[in-house]
């Protein structure tokens, strides 16, 4: 069987199980997957944080919208770029987060649970070697 069909409804199946975690909080899968990124990299731009959540500028600009109406992010203009505005996790965006990540890592655990130590290793490196391929 081909890789591109073995791979291809992993990604469905993983966003499906998280926004199945996020939903009773009151966001998406790319929602929670912004925030996680902010909580890496805060004062992220916009177009920085589409790049880095997988997403276009226009879902972006939407999603900011949305999570800072919630109080989980805020911008600022960027002290070295006062056109520019920085995205920020909140309190209640660290706080939203905490309260998610042992769901998020129990599922992540049931996509690995066949998997020896070594085995998630090696394909948590070829995930990535494949992605950084094809980027």
């Amino acid at each position: 069987m081909s890789l591109l069909y073995m791979v291809n409804p992993l990604e469905p199946a993983m966003r499906s199980g998280l926004n199945e975690i996020v939903r009773p909080a009151g966001i998406t899968a790319l929602r929670y997957t912004a925030l996680t990124v902010l909580e890496r990299h805060d004062g992220l731009s916009t177009a920085q944080l589409a790049r880095d959540s997988f997403v276009t500028a226009q879902s972006t600009a939407d999603m900011v919208r949305t999570l800072e109406a919630r109080g989980f992010i805020e911008r600022e203009r960027n002290p070295t770029n006062r056109r520019e505005l920085t995205i920020h996790l909140t309190g209640s965006g660290r706080a939203l987060l905490a309260a998610l990540a042992e769901p998020v890592r129990r599922l992540e655990e049931r996509m690995i649970d066949d998997l020896s130590p070594r085995q998630e290793e090696q394909f948590r490196r070829a995930l990535s070697r494949a992605w950084r391929a094809l980027s």
